[in-house]
């Protein structure tokens, strides 16, 4: 089913305050692309969740976190769930401007997602900059195999052409799931994230006392979605 997947975090466990405080966490910046109803929704909340549960067709682009912990650093997803309809599609480039990793997810039981899929990888690649992305391709529905239309053979040939990696999950089952997440995390790590520039470190926001605070900008936010 693809390509073998890392199943263990690696690593023996941190001990004390101060080996804690030396482990870095950076930001990875990581968006579902796909068409409407392969079940990106679904992968999103198993990968921020691990929970399942039925989902509309998702407006514009839905936003949740989740962190990864490898033997060195921690990486904070932040997953980008995008909309498959066509009349969201030429908003999409904006959702996934700056993104380190890309699922181009198609549901195996409905071969014209697997097409579609196709056309998502050229609108990936003409936005995005050679070897500053990990994209994953990524058989979703595994749970349908009995309803298959596109075997597992042809999506291995597919990302071995395109040069992308595979694997088939089940959003419904979570089969595959956090092996993928886990995958994503190595390969980003080990392609983007030693480069100059490929990953920016991560800082929470401190709590600030209001009570205590001599000024005040109404321009000031907390939140920055985005790269």
């Amino acid at each position: 089913m693809g390509e073998t997947l890392p199943r263990a975090l690696g690593g023996a466990p941190l001990q004390g305050d101060k080996l804690r405080r030396m482990v870095r966490t950076f930001r990875v910046k990581m968006v579902l692309l796909g068409s409407s109803g392969v079940g990106k929704s679904s992968l999103a909340l198993r990968f921020g969740k691990d929970e399942f549960r039925s989902a509309s067709p998702t407006v514009g682009c839905a936003f949740l976190t989740r962190v990864v912990h490898l033997s060195d650093v921690t990486l904070r997803f932040e997953i980008w769930d995008t909309a498959g309809q066509e009349k969201y599609h030429s908003v999409t480039p904006l959702y996934y401007r700056g993104a380190h990793a890309a699922l181009l997810v198609y549901d195996i039981s409905r071969r014209e997602t697997f097409i579609r899929a196709q056309l998502w990888l050229k609108e990936l690649k003409k936005h995005s900059i050679p070897g500053s992305i990990v994209i994953w391709l990524v058989g979703n529905k595994g749970d349908l195999a009995e309803a298959r239309q596109v075997p597992v053979e042809e999506g291995q040939a597919l990302a071995s052409d395109t040069e992308l990696f595979f694997t088939e999950t089940s959003a419904l089952s979570g089969d595959q799931v956090s092996d993928l997440l886990l995958g994503i995390a190595h390969r980003v790590y080990e392609c983007i994230g030693e480069q100059q520039g490929g990953l920016s470190e991560w800082q929470e926001t401190p709590l600030v006392d209001m009570h205590h605070r001599k000024t005040f900008s109404p321009l000031a936010s907390c939140c920055k979605a985005g790269p």
